[in-house]
């Protein structure tokens, strides 16, 4: 007969076999070896909570939104000697920019944001068709991203007409076509007349009319990403039926001033609806919207003194967390989760790059750029190529790869 106290000898021996060899079990267990970085396990008890029947996988996307720039001496991808598309007002380093702005990378907390790859992002795209939507900024991310993919496959122009405000490249060797339609509101705009009959700095935005300058062309698309803000920057006013409700920035005691936050819920919302009743276009339809990027003037406005210097990164305790910039992230994110709760999908998605860009006030042309291009002034509200600008793109890339069917990753 077994002494007891050889028998809770062995099976002391037999828990502490256990401890040893269940860690790098669990790690081989089927669909756990190719798990992406970072992952975590917890277990699933029985809800009778006498056992423990299994282990299940728990996936954490990676948070691409909070996070801080961290040196990158591999540089950019491309330079503005590898890019056959870079436009002159763009090519900051053409015009005497410092160049130490194009060594960072940014770097979410507890993951990271690969590193772009062409070649990638077309295998994800093939057949597909991508329209950036928005003002300057949206082109701005356009061609940055026609940038990147140059450096794997030339693309072919192939706008019918010759625009600033719609512009279309082919990639014959994907199948893949890159747009971008520039729209200031997202709505119908009309330009305020003055006295004498010549457009001001102002706006009629009409609420419940969308701009067909995107819309006509939206039952085309696979992939449409969305953003916008900046242009409420000055006294617009905004009207429903044919007649203003409001504004922004207006001193009428006639209408209320409903503020910059206010109209931009109101026209993403609008846009969103739009494409969430889009009853023609491709049931596959993916809509990103780009959050919110500021301007980083320092000491006056675009053509009054103001200037952008910086020649690295701000810390974080140089930027303002509270300003209309982060309320108008905020704003549009909610929007995004509203689209997602009336259509019941979710293939709205934000691509969140406020906070990122918010600290990069070194990556403007400042003085930088071709002044036979643009008036006489700097430019602290575009972004340089290469630059700061390119991370969006490294977001989308890893947000459609995130989506796209098994076969094409």
């Amino acid at each position: 007969m077994e002494k007891p106290w050889a028998a809770s000898k062995r099976v002391a021996l037999l828990l502490a076999i256990c401890l040893v060899l269940l860690p790098p079990a669990l790690v081989i267990l089927p669909g756990m070896r190719d798990a992406p970085y970072p992952w975590k396990l917890r277990w699933a008890i029985t809800s009778t909570g006498q056992d423990v029947v299994g282990i299940q996988k728990l996936e954490e996307k990676c948070d691409m939104s909070m996070g801080k720039w961290v040196r990158e001496p591999m540089g950019p991808v491309y330079t503005n000697l590898t890019c056959p598309t870079l436009p002159d007002i763009k090519n900051c380093q053409r015009y005497g920019k410092d160049p130490g702005h194009l060594f960072w990378r940014w770097q979410p907390d507890g993951c990271d944001l690969p590193r772009f790859v062409p070649e990638r992002f077309l295998d994800v795209v093939r057949g597909k068709r991508l329209a950036f939507i928005g003002d300057s900024l949206a082109r701005n991310q356009m061609e940055s991203l026609l940038c990147l993919l140059s450096q794997d496959q030339k693309p072919t122009n192939v706008d019918a007409v010759e625009s600033d405000n719609f512009q279309a490249w082919y990639f014959p060797t994907h199948n893949f076509t890159l747009m971008v339609m520039v729209t200031r509101y997202f709505t119908h705009a009309v330009p305020v007349l003055d006295a004498a009959g010549k457009p001001t700095d102002s706006f009629d935005i009409h609420l419940d009319r969308l701009d067909p300058t995107w819309t006509s062309q939206l039952t085309e698309l696979d992939y449409a990403v969305l953003s916008g803000g900046n242009w409420f920057f000055r006294v617009n006013y905004l009207c429903e039926g044919g007649r203003r409700i409001g504004c922004v920035g207006c001193r009428e005691a006639n209408l209320t001033d409903f503020g910059i936050a206010y109209s931009v819920r109101r026209v993403v919302r609008a846009a969103l609806e739009g494409i969430v009743r889009c009853r023609d276009c491709n049931s596959s339809l993916v809509a990103f919207l780009r959050t919110y990027t500021p301007s980083h003037f320092e000491h006056g406005s675009w053509f009054d003194g103001g200037y952008c210097n910086r020649t690295q990164p701000l810390g974080e305790h140089e930027t303002n967390f509270k300003s209309i910039g982060w309320e108008l992230r905020r704003v549009q994110s909610e929007e995004v989760m509203w689209a997602r709760e009336m259509s019941g999908s979710e293939r709205f998605r934000v691509l969140d790059v406020t906070k990122a860009m918010m600290l990069r006030a070194d990556g403007h042309p400042g003085w930088h750029y071709d002044k036979r291009s643009a008036r006489d002034a700097n430019d602290c509200l575009h972004w340089c190529l290469p630059g700061p600008v390119d991370m969006w793109n490294d977001m989308l890339l890893q947000r459609l790869d995130e989506i796209s069917p098994p076969l094409r990753r």
